[in-house]
């Protein structure tokens, strides 16, 4: 049987629907997609409606004086080899989503830019996994993240290795 409603109706079924819908909690939802639990890094992830996002901008290594600024870099040993600035990366990527309520925990995709070591002659991709295992797979964050790694040809500037951009996801 098929049910007709004036049009007059609407305004009022519109308004129970969307009260409905109010009342009932997001449930935000984040699936981690793995078929190899050994492997480093994710199949892809899994982002369900009602869940907070956070897309953190490419981050550089710090020098690692820290009285020194970014002008005062003048050499590759101002920022270290590969690993050592993947490690500062992700600690800057850890100090930005901590101000944002965010843990390390959260991030769900990394995107690498990596440049050639001028020692090397090539990306130090060892390196960057190396970094990258300090702070994923880990007792403090057992998680690891869907990950893409690119070389390419410089960065920002002539001593940096590596960028790294990151997708955080929380439930509300």
């Amino acid at each position: 049987m098929r049910r007709t409603f004036p049009l007059k109706a609407f305004p009022a079924i519109a308004a129970a629907t969307a009260a409905l819908a109010l009342s009932v909690p997001a449930q935000a939802q984040v699936t981690r997609v793995q078929k190899n639990p050994d492997s480093l890094i994710l199949d892809g992830a899994d982002v369900k409606a009602g869940t907070d996002l956070f897309y953190l901008s490419g981050q550089l290594a710090s020098p690692i004086d820290p009285t020194k600024t970014f002008a005062d870099v003048k050499s590759i040993e101002d920022l270290g080899d590969t690993k050592t600035q993947t490690i500062s990366t992700l600690n800057r990527i850890k100090e930005i989503l901590a101000g944002r309520g965010y843990a390390m925990s959260d991030i769900i995709k990394l995107t690498l830019f990596v440049a050639a070591d001028p020692k090397l002659g090539h990306m130090d991709f060892a390196g960057a996994n190396a970094g990258f295992k300090e702070f994923f797979k880990t007792a403090e964050n057992p998680n690891t993240v869907a990950r893409s790694t690119f070389q390419v040809a410089a960065l920002a500037g002539p001593y940096f290795l590596i960028e790294i951009e990151a997708i955080a996801a929380k439930k509300k």
